[in-house]
């Protein structure tokens, strides 16, 4: 049986819907007519076997899958390819053990998915020959691969080793709303309570916060009001998260890395952009404005402290309301996303990710029987339909064809609807465990309610957070370090990360004064050798982009 794989989800959406309709099973579906033998041969075709074969594949199990040996694309995947997995797995928990052990065991499957195998480690056992380079490969049978990378040429770009060689496969999502994660919610109800217009500069947005801590905006008579929120489980939920950028590009993405005047990866937790966001934030603390339990709490205590009883918390910073709500109940709908807010320089900007792929997400080893075999397993994917099916679900109980007349998010003729959300424990789909693409057409032709989250999530990114996304330039982009640089820079960065991380919270609450303690903070940076890190950073970044 043959296939010629969709461009894009709408076509493949409507070369389904004519196959239904007509029975034609011409491009954009399987020919089941075809003899496997015929097929076989050809790139992205299918079977891909002439004889039932098997291919051992490491995983990362998802919480969110019931049986994979059951499970309904198992089965359908087996079918079409001919090819039949013998799956083992690890916890998410215990990811990096065990891909550590099967690493240093030699006990190696086929395929490893899903483990965002580290750029050094990509390196270091790729030239050890424990990892297989892919190039040859991707030029022979890389059908959809190569597609991905005439539409994503940054993608190519990040996954490709200073060696020339690429040793791993990534999952590309395009969802608007994760491109740019930096958000914060404000309750929207004590707005028109107290009759305040939405914060649009730092200064405006103090002035609501103390509104919201003085005026009893849920009005039951107590001053049990917690003008602004967070927690530390989740970066994305930090206190300077959303706010410090209103004073100088903070990329969570990036280690709070940018780029300088000179085009050099520097710190940005050295810059002075970061000690006015800092005496900002301080400001905040010390007027009561942030609550003391945004140092500490994880993710279910901050949602205890949003849903319980009346509303007591005015804004969090997260990357969806649904790290702070729950999404099961009501109250997330009246948190609205609060745009970019103006600092007291004029800067107004969200962080955008322009490489968001997860990285080291599917590589061959040097043990696999049929290199070929295992990498046009995975290459196919990644083709819009087979990648619809395999995390998304089947038509009729993952996603179904809306109704004539529907919008999309983007307000086009919609494409699809969601039937089972993710998160959801269903037998259905692998729930992104393998390699996928979801491309931005594909989500804006998500059928939604206009009271839905991810009617509201596209609506805050597309309106709130596009309009001010930082430039492409200014982002640090994923690098490969080889084995010299990866084993110096883990000493160094451990002690330098841990050491702002902790400073940030002091110079916050004041345990540490930015007048007094700020050179002395610098200082013990430089003690910690950030010099020699960043010079790490920037002989790989050369290495790879500047060839």
């Amino acid at each position: 049986m043959k296939k010629t794989l969709a461009l894009s989800l709408a076509v493949a959406m409507a070369a389904m819907i004519t196959a239904c309709s007509n029975g034609d099973s011409g491009a954009g579906s399987v020919n089941t007519e075809s003899s496997k033998t015929e097929s076989a041969q050809a790139a992205g075709t299918f079977p891909l076997s002439k004889e039932k074969s098997t291919l051992k594949v490491l995983a990362v199990q998802s919480p969110y899958v019931q049986n994979y040996e059951t499970n309904d694309f198992t089965k359908y995947y087996e079918d079409l390819t001919d090819v039949h997995v013998e799956w083992k797995f690890a916890p998410p928990q215990e990811a990096q053990e065990k891909l550590n052990l099967a690493l240093t065991s030699g006990d190696l499957p086929d395929v490893i998915v899903g483990f965002g195998v580290s750029s050094a480690q990509q390196m270091v056992y790729g030239q050890q020959g424990i990892f297989l380079p892919l190039n040859d490969l991707i030029d022979k049978y890389g059908v959809e691969t190569k597609k991905l990378f005439e539409k994503y040429p940054e993608v190519k770009q990040a996954i490709t080793a200073p060696d020339g060689n690429i040793y791993s496969l990534s999952g590309i999502d395009r969802n608007p709303h994760t491109l740019a994660p930096q958000k914060m919610w404000i309750y929207e109800p004590w707005l028109k309570k107290l009759n305040l217009n939405m914060p649009t500069t730092t200064d405006e947005f103090e002035n609501v916060l103390k509104a919201f801590k003085t005026m009893d905006p849920n009005g039951n008579g107590k001053k049990d009001e917690i003008p602004m929120s967070g927690g530390v489980q989740d970066s994305m939920t930090n206190v300077d998260s959303f706010l410090m950028n209103s004073f100088i590009l903070h990329k969570l993405t990036s280690n709070e890395l940018l780029f300088d005047e000179n085009g050099k990866i520097d710190a940005g937790f050295t810059k002075s952009g970061y000690k006015e966001g800092l005496s900002y934030l301080h400001k905040l603390y010390a007027e009561g404005l942030i609550d003391n339990e945004a140092f500490t709490q994880n993710n279910s205590q901050l949602k205890a402290q949003v849903e319980n009883g009346d509303p007591t918390v005015g804004v969090v910073a997260s990357s969806s309301f649904a790290q702070f709500t729950d999404v099961s109940k009501d109250r997330w709908k009246d948190f609205a996303a609060i745009p970019p807010l103006k600092g007291p320089s004029g800067l107004q900007q969200t962080p955008y990710l322009y490489y968001n792929n997860s990285g080291g997400n599917f590589l061959i080893t040097g043990s696999a029987k049929d290199p070929e075999l295992a990498f046009r397993w995975g290459d196919a994917l990644f083709s819009d339909d087979i990648s619809l099916r395999a995390n998304i679900g089947t038509e009729g109980v993952g996603w179904k064809k809306p109704e004539e007349g529907a919008s999309g998010l983007n307000g086009g003729p919609a494409t699809w609807v969601r039937l089972i959300g993710f998160g959801t424990l269903q037998n259905n789909s692998w729930m992104q465990t393998a390699p996928y693409h979801f491309s931005k057409e594909m989500f804006e032709g998500l059928a939604a309610d206009e009271v839905s989250v991810p009617r509201k999530l596209y609506d805050a990114t597309v309106n709130n957070y596009e309009p001010y996304k930082s430039s492409k330039e200014q982002e640090v982009p994923p690098i490969f370090f080889n084995e010299a640089q990866a084993a110096e820079l883990t000493m160094l960065q451990k002690t330098i990360t841990d050491y702002v991380k902790e400073s940030k919270t002091r110079f916050i609450i004041g345990d540490l004064s930015l007048d007094k303690d700020w050179n002395n903070y610098i200082s013990t940076l430089d003690g910690m050798n950030l010099k020699r890190y960043l010079e790490i950073y920037n002989e790989a970044y050369t290495a790879q982009y500047k060839k």
